[in-house]
């Protein structure tokens, strides 16, 4: 039976497993991570400690990708020791009625690390179509001495060439900025937004894309047309053209969030060349 996988946030119950039993340690996420990424790719390890009222001890939140995988982890790892002294016992999370969680779009290195887990390194690549400063667009209704906006807006199209299957997002970067008269601040800023309009274009493209994997372990890819925006019509002539008079007909996505402060000016543009104006 094949399952399908979308570069999202994992919100289902399946693919979430409950650990409890555990020992406090130091490093206990990192042990937990060495031995369930033995089963599948993980989105997350959290370990919590026990409430006053259930005793010494931890518990723990694994989410993988893949409910086949949460289930092998969960069946070879439930009453076993492990890297502990007693058993520790596993569960795969029921779920709640009436809950709904808000299914959020994986942000850009979660897409990658993902990407490169199903399809490989070589699998899949992705280049910027364009890359506008739309910074200036407020200024006449700025106020003197408030903040002024930094603002880059981002196309990138993710190909995956062993699967015939190409893929377009659009990214809005922003951030505030001082009023104050150091350059540096400016072009600090303009380099940590564009990043984040990358990340964000990036994360945007691979929402449109599925995989499908199979019970022998291959994966198949899926373009999902449900998810098109008016952008996947247009010709990158006629993006870029929109994107430069601030006309760009996109509708917001709820993303995983993209830290603006881990993004330094020191960092380059993930592995992609800015197009030449």
């Amino acid at each position: 039976m094949a399952e399908v996988l979308e570069f999202r946030v994992p919100a289902g119950s399946a693919q979430t497993l409950l650990v409890w039993g555990l020992e406090p340690r130091p490093g206990l996420e990192h042990a937990l991570l060495s031995v369930f990424s033995k089963f599948g790719l993980l989105y997350s390890v959290r370990a919590h400690s026990n409430a006053a009222v259930a005793g010494p001890g931890c518990y723990a939140i694994i989410k993988f990708y893949s409910a086949a995988d949460a289930s092998r982890a969960q069946q070879a790892c439930n009453g076993q020791k492990l890297f502990q002294n007693s058993p520790m016992k596993v569960c795969v999370c029921t779920k709640q009625k009436g809950f709904q969680q808000q299914v959020l779009a994986l942000n850009s290195n979660k897409c990658q690390e993902l990407a490169n887990h199903y399809l490989g390194f070589n699998g899949w690549s992705s280049r910027i179509i364009t890359l506008q400063n739309l910074s200036g667009f407020d200024d006449e209704n700025e106020e003197v001495g408030k903040k002024r906006c930094v603002r880059y807006l981002c196309a990138v199209e993710v190909t995956l060439p062993n699967h015939g299957v190409r893929s377009r997002g659009v990214g809005l970067g922003e951030a505030d900025v001082g009023n104050g008269e150091d350059p540096l601040q400016f072009v600090a800023a303009a380099g940590r937004v564009q990043k984040l309009a990358v990340g964000k274009a990036l994360s945007s493209a691979f929402q449109k894309i599925l995989l499908v994997v199979l019970d022998s372990g291959k994966v198949a890819v899926e373009y999902n047309q449900a998810a098109e925006e008016p952008a996947d019509f247009l010709t990158e002539e006629e993006l870029e053209g929109l994107v430069q008079v601030n006309e760009l007909p996109w509708g917001p996505l709820d993303f995983e969030e993209e830290v603006l402060s881990d993004l330094t000016l020191d960092d380059e543009l993930p592995v992609w060349e800015l197009p030449s104006n």
